[in-house]
């Protein structure tokens, strides 16, 4: 199936000012999260007691909020889990065995007295615990990156590799920033860099290096295929004859984890919503960042490389005195 028959979109010419949008969303973003409103952590990263709930029926959201209000549980985070039966409630306190889980489940009992609940899951993190896994998290997106790098740069030449992980990269900042600017517009979607959030961030380093390679893999054939074309040409060939490939793929999945934001309640909430922008980011950054940065620096070695043989030809060359009659 293809949606996109003989393109010839001139994709990389456009590149600096992509590189621009690029580097505007970055800034704006970093700057909201640095001064007006970081991204909150969840209790996988600062500790805390987080309990999964069951009712036998519906719950009021702001009648529980109240209970836990009540309870000394004030400003408690509680999400749905695709339903007003399942609840995820989750505070920063901590005690020694089940204390705060019994106070929030006395809460619960005092507010809705003629309600059934079942505990699903109760989990405890402690502050130390918290801190290796923010140290983990960092470690494997950078190794992840890593081995990106040394596996393109086995498979391409050395330039599309650091390409590719630059564009890498670009996207978990892009990604980053648009978590950022998102979460200070709209406070009710309730983003938090949790376990699953990190998992969003790993799964689209993945996505947008696939789809690099595709690209990078047909740039590959068509340089040896069309050896006496301006590489500019031919990175645009390449990119609008994987068009259709790379729109049906990045659009299916899209539309896969919309559904999940839409409908997967607010526990898969940070996932779906990271994992989406990482699907629109990582499908941009592999033309206008990976595969532009490989036309810079392929445009800017030719250029060199005939200011070299100019100046060679310039000293090897004799020159000839004129001889007046």
């Amino acid at each position: 199936m293809r949606i996109f028959h003989n393109t010839n979109y001139d994709f990389l010419g456009k590149r600096k000012k992509f590189y621009f949008v690029s580097l505007a969303i970055i800034v704006i973003g970093f700057t909201v999260l640095f001064t007006t409103k970081s991204i909150p952590l969840g209790i996988d990263f600062i500790g805390g007691t987080e309990l999964q709930i069951k009712f036998e029926k519906d719950i009021n959201i702001s009648e529980l909020r109240e209970a836990m209000d009540n309870a000394g549980f004030a400003g408690m985070e509680i999400k749905t889990m695709g339903s007003d039966k399942d609840i995820l409630l989750r505070t920063p306190l901590q005690e020694e065995g089940q204390v705060v889980s019994d106070k929030i489940q006395q809460g619960i009992e005092a507010k809705f007295p003629d309600t059934k609940f079942e505990v699903l899951r109760l989990d405890k993190v402690g502050p130390k615990i918290g801190a290796e896994l923010r140290r983990n998290a960092i470690f494997a997106v950078l190794f992840s990156l890593i081995a990106i790098l040394i596996y393109l740069a086995f498979r391409f030449q050395f330039v599309f590799a650091v390409a590719a992980v630059i564009a890498l990269f670009h996207d978990v900042l892009i990604t980053i920033a648009t978590i950022a600017i998102f979460d200070a517009i709209f406070p009710n979607l309730r983003l938090e860099f949790n376990q699953s959030m990190l998992a969003a961030f790993l799964t689209l380093v993945g996505f947008s290096s696939n789809d690099t390679v595709i690209v990078f893999d047909r740039i590959r054939e068509n340089i040896k295929l069309f050896k006496n074309e301006n590489i500019l040409d031919v990175m645009n060939k390449s990119v609008n004859s994987t068009l259709s490939r790379t729109v049906i793929t990045s659009g299916t999945v899209f539309l896969t984890v919309l559904v999940l934001f839409i409908f997967g309640g607010e526990v898969n909430r940070s996932f779906a919503f990271t994992f989406g922008v990482g699907i629109i980011t990582g499908t941009y950054s592999s033309v206008f960042v990976a595969s532009a940065i490989v036309v810079d620096w392929k445009e800017r070695t030719t250029a060199l490389l005939k200011d070299k043989v100019a100046k060679r030809s310039k000293i090897t060359t004799p020159k000839v005195k004129k001889v007046n009659a």
